[in-house]
């Protein structure tokens, strides 16, 4: 069994060996899901951030290329 103590402003450190189990590092984020009385911690999934411009790729052929280079 792996102990972490909590501070007087409720922190605690992750121990190194969940750390490196969950393969986490420094900015990560954790998910606590609350299972009756115990909580399962897990790391975030790290999707890629969407691309704001990438509905853009529609117009970005040789031809639009070509009618806007003078812009």
């Amino acid at each position: 069994m792996i102990t972490s103590k909590i501070t007087s402003k409720a922190q605690t450190t992750i121990p190194q060996s969940v750390r490196a189990a969950l393969r986490l590092k420094a900015g990560d984020e954790i998910l606590y899901a609350i299972e009756g009385d115990k909580v399962v911690l897990t790391r975030a999934s790290r999707e890629p951030t969407e691309d704001p411009f990438g509905t853009f790729s529609e117009w970005d052929s040789e031809a639009d290329r070509r009618a806007y280079a003078g812009l």
